[in-house]
């Protein structure tokens, strides 16, 4: 995988790398905004060649929520250019997809990745595709792994990420197959008195068989 033992909580490696906008290191591309790097075996690989369609496509609702989206290959700086220029997916622009030329020692971790112009033996990425999720505070929120055959779901990224921010600034948690505009859940350490002040919306308690009352619900705050 692009970071391997990283686990959730985990500060972001603050890695430089040569990128199709320069130079970058992590920490400073990321900023203030939310992050979500993704990983991808080669360049050209048809699957992946979708998913940068996917992702030039819905830039703009990454945008909206403050997320700044990068991609890492082990792949030339040159080859990032030419593939991000695929147009019958989706072009990759802006500030939409910075694809890394990155190359590892044995089985060191990103933050000591050099790049293609090192003489460092690389450590070939295996043949999946991961996403990282970030916060502002650097540290990881989320990841998934996929096979390199199973397509990445957009469209549950942008959920996870509406589901991160929301339960980051609020004392709430998204129940199965939440989207945004549906109830949430009350967090269980938050007291039925203090949450009927923080939620002046109500706050609604579902029966179950063993007759606890730990199921609470608000409209989303």
């Amino acid at each position: 995988t692009a970071m391997p033992g990283l686990l959730l909580g985990d500060e972001a490696p603050n890695f430089e790398a040569e990128t199709t906008q320069g130079r970058i290191r992590f920490h400073d591309f990321l900023g203030d905004s939310w992050g979500i790097l993704f990983s991808h075996p080669r360049d050209f690989t048809p699957v992946c060649t979708t998913e940068l369609g996917r992702a030039a496509k819905l830039a703009p609702e990454f945008s909206k929520r403050n997320v700044k989206m990068i991609a890492l290959s082990i792949d030339s700086v040159q080859d990032h250019l030419s593939w991000s220029k695929v147009r019958a997916v989706g072009r990759c622009e802006g500030s939409l997809c910075c694809c890394l030329a990155l190359k590892a020692r044995g089985k060191a971790h990103a933050e000591q990745s050099v790049d293609k112009t090192s003489s460092a033996q690389p450590l070939t990425l295996s043949p999946c595709a991961q996403v990282f999720i970030f916060g502002p505070d650097k540290k990881l929120k989320l990841s998934i792994l996929y096979p390199a055959t199973t397509g990445r779901n957009f469209d549950e990224i942008l959920r996870v990420v509406d589901s991160l921010q929301l339960t980051a600034y609020k004392k709430v948690a998204t129940p199965v197959d939440w989207k945004p505009g549906d109830s949430v859940m009350v967090v269980p350490t938050l007291p039925d008195e203090e949450a009927k002040k923080l939620f002046p919306k109500g706050v609604f308690t579902k029966d179950l068989p063993s007759g606890k009352k730990y199921l609470r619900y608000t409209p989303q705050p």
